[in-house]
């Protein structure tokens, strides 16, 4: 008795330091996707494209065969995105996802993978801050310190009270060539200082909109010492051709 009452008790110990793997039940992949209500972002907030937007959607989904319309998503989130004052809520998700008869997660997948899409309201001027590699190296510090100064004392991520400025540090922008750089709008301000930071960011304030691209003089991108290649006009088509040939 003594004996099988030793075994079960070594039983019960090698069943107890045994390390069990846990189970979950399958859940439908829409329960993964956390959104809560508020009293500016809920489903209960109508939104539906403008006859000019809804002509402008039509369009862009008739590029793609019928079957494959959802590939229309990314187009027709940032279509509606604008028309949403720069900003996805969940109804311009939910509205998107009607409209190309998705499920709603596919779309809220897309919404909340790609950063331009904006899951909270901005500022009428978004202005995004580039800070990687070659853009810090040529002082996109001073320029990201700069626009909050100037915008009174706000941190990336914070929208001015008059809610005319949102800003935020962002990665490259594809402009090294002309770093340091920010973006406003759809438009690159290249070739920074802090001066002309100011002056950017000065305009913008009054309502006015400054000339983007270089702030420093410069056409495009072309070398600081000038033309080092095509100096002079390029030849055009056939201009070496033998005379027959011309």
């Amino acid at each position: 008795m003594l004996s099988r009452l030793s075994r079960c008790l070594a039983s019960s110990s090698r069943v107890a330091q045994r390390r069990l793997i846990s189970t979950t039940p399958r859940r439908r992949s829409d329960a993964l996707f956390v959104h809560r209500d508020t009293p500016y972002n809920n489903p209960k907030i109508p939104f539906e494209f403008s006859p000019e937007n809804m002509k402008r959607a039509d369009d862009i989904i008739a590029r793609y065969p019928s079957q494959y319309k959802k590939a229309a998503v990314i187009p027709l989130l940032d279509l509606a995105q604008r028309q949403n004052k720069g900003w996805t809520s969940i109804s311009v998700m939910n509205y998107v996802a009607k409209l190309l008869e998705m499920p709603p997660m596919r779309v809220y997948e897309v919404a909340t993978f790609y950063t331009m899409f904006n899951r909270e309201p901005i500022g009428k001027n978004f202005v995004q801050v580039c800070t990687t590699t070659p853009c810090m190296l040529r002082g996109s510090t001073e320029i990201l310190n700069t626009v909050c100064q100037e915008l009174g004392g706000i941190t990336p991520g914070q929208t001015t009270k008059d809610g005319k400025f949102t800003v935020i540090e962002v990665e490259c922008q594809g402009a090294c060539s002309n770093a340091p750089m920010m973006v406003i709008g759809d438009d690159f301000y290249e070739d920074l200082t802090p001066e002309t930071t100011k002056k950017v960011l000065s305009a913008f304030t009054k309502g006015e909109k400054p000339k983007p691209g270089p702030q420093s003089g410069r056409h495009t991108s072309e070398n600081s010492a000038g033309f080092t290649a095509l100096t002079s006009k390029p030849y055009g088509p056939g201009e070496f051709c033998s005379p027959e040939f011309q």
